[in-house]
């Protein structure tokens, strides 16, 4: 039976804590602009001293600053929406000497004695993966009734049939609360179930389909038609796919612009700071966070998430974050945000996604 692990708040009865100074804030003097020596915050808990009371700043994210408010509440916030009169904290170090406290260690993770020189020690193809995917199984079986389940997707899962089918039953029986992508899932996804083809190629046998290469683009210009991808759905009498189950089960689907993109769908944020905002709503309840095969929005969903969250009963614990791709590179990239929340697996995402569903669906 998966259950949580237990965090373990400081101490703040050692002399450290209680002998530190209150934090220090500064005004902002021009908007989006943060004082001089301001305090970037990391993706831990982070305790702040304020008026002789360390107190956590509840809804982190890396590269933000935090914002003491009239109300003496603690917001954390892009240095973009940083507004004249902000107060805005200020300090370089993290170890209650400036009433500041980064906290690494509150959940305590099992320890192995290694020695200095062994193998294996980085995530690679020929990593075994078998204890990953248990535990896996275990924590996706949890968040489902206790947690929220966000996943990063990228447009690989359009192009196969089962993966496809495979995550529409996720979605169908309750293992997806949030999608983030860009246009070309949506797009391809689409028009697979629109048209039977991903980038023109047959979605079960990969064989290129006469004029095939029009397909993606008759169906963005279908949905712009419509007006809406729902829209499209209901008169083309859609009944399949990602996108399909995500509206029929009421799982909102962030969907970011690229530079690249064609059409695009309507409902893609073409405003990179907009579409930005939507994926940081959606994470800021997000409990565990599976990215699949788009490295640009893993590694932006990486910087987004905090490896902690607190919980409307005001407890604080740990968000499970996974990246899982077939290139090493992308996996360890994520995987050195730290340990404490990041998990890689290098694989083909269309085969994970099957194995998943055939491990949760029963």
């Amino acid at each position: 039976m998966f259950s949580l692990r237990e965090y373990c708040a400081p101490d703040f009865t050692q002399e450290k804590f209680v002998s530190a100074p209150n934090a220090t804030f500064e005004c902002v003097l021009a908007d989006g602009v943060a004082p001089m020596n301001y305090h970037a915050m990391s993706i831990y808990p982070e305790y702040i001293k304020i008026k002789g009371q360390w107190r956590l700043a509840e809804e982190s994210r890396m590269d933000c600053v935090c914002v003491l408010t009239d109300e003496d509440e603690i917001k954390v916030v892009e240095f973009r929406l940083l507004k004249k009169g902000d107060n805005v904290l200020v300090g370089r170090t993290e170890d209650a000497s400036e009433g500041i406290f980064l906290y690494a260690d509150g959940f305590k993770e099992e320890t192995h004695t290694e020695d200095q020189f062994s193998f294996r020690r980085n995530r690679s193809r020929e990593t075994a993966y078998s204890q990953d995917y248990q535990e896996l199984y275990d924590l996706l079986n949890y968040e489902k009734d206790h947690g929220k389940i966000v996943w990063v997707m990228g447009p690989a899962f359009a192009f196969d049939y089962d993966a496809r089918n495979a995550m529409s039953s996720l979605i169908e029986h309750g293992y997806v609360h949030a999608v983030l992508a860009g246009n070309a899932l949506a797009t391809h996804d689409l028009e697979a179930a629109y048209l039977g083809t991903a980038l023109g190629q047959d979605v079960y046998t990969h064989i290129s389909q006469p004029n095939g290469h029009y397909n993606h683009l008759d169906t963005i210009n279908r949905v712009r038609h419509y007006g809406s991808v729902k829209a499209f759905i209901e008169n083309e009498n859609i009944d399949n796919g990602v996108i399909y189950n995500c509206e029929k089960y009421g799982i909102p689907y962030i969907l970011g612009g690229s530079i690249r993109d064609d059409g695009p769908l309507p409902c893609v944020y073409a405003d990179v700071y907009k579409a930005q905002d939507a994926m940081r709503n959606e994470l800021r309840s997000a409990t565990t966070v599976i990215c699949l095969a788009t490295m640009l929005h893993t590694i932006a969903t990486g910087n987004m998430t905090p490896s902690y969250r607190v919980t409307k009963e005001g407890k604080v614990r740990q968000v499970y974050f996974y990246c899982v791709d077939v290139s090493e590179f992308t996996v360890n990239k994520l995987s050195d945000r730290g340990s404490l929340s990041s998990r890689g697996i290098v694989t083909n995402v269309q085969d994970f996604a099957v194995l998943l569903e055939k491990a949760l669906v029963k």
